[in-house]
């Protein structure tokens, strides 16, 4: 079975080929690489004035404390997705020794601390305003907002690069 291209990965008919070859080059689109490696920042700023624009029409379709629910629910989101961010990067520099060498019990205990916050500040807005509920938990579905708009932004790039 070694000699079967599907395993050693080399053509049928010429041993050793494959060997000494160079991989076939991948050519990228430096203009696709350029706007797909900017897709987490696009996300961010979508979150920031998401979530302003919708607080302000929350404000004036239904009141102050609803809106300070949503804005409040809005920040939560965007800081759990910074944190996120971070995590996964450490992790993944982690994984690859490419940076200093953090603890992993320190990037759990970081990880588990962010949504005791998160807890924290929703059990404080919802004893302190429960009417500012319904505004709190669609703040915190901000990021679904901000990735389907992105995968709109990405599709229409796609469509125009064909």
């Amino acid at each position: 079975m070694p000699d079967d291209p599907s395993i050693s990965g080399k053509p049928s008919g010429q041993p050793g080929a494959g060997a000494s070859e160079q991989p076939s080059k991948i050519t990228v689109d430096a203009v696709s690489e350029a706007f797909y490696s900017q897709a987490l920042a696009r996300i961010a700023r979508t979150m920031l004035v998401g979530g302003l624009v919708l607080a302000i029409a929350a404000w004036a379709r239904f009141g102050g404390r609803v809106a300070l629910g949503f804005a409040i629910g809005c920040a939560i989101a965007y800081f759990n997705f910074y944190r996120l961010k971070r995590v996964v990067v450490a992790l993944g520099d982690r994984a690859t020794q490419t940076s200093t060498r953090q603890s992993g019990v320190g990037l759990v205990l970081r990880f588990l601390l962010r949504y005791f916050l998160m807890a924290a500040v929703a059990y404080v807005m919802i004893k302190r305003w429960p009417e500012s509920l319904n505004g709190l938990l669609v703040g915190l579905f901000l990021p679904v907002l901000a990735v389907m708009v992105e995968a709109m932004q990405e599709l229409a790039f796609s469509f125009t690069r064909e």
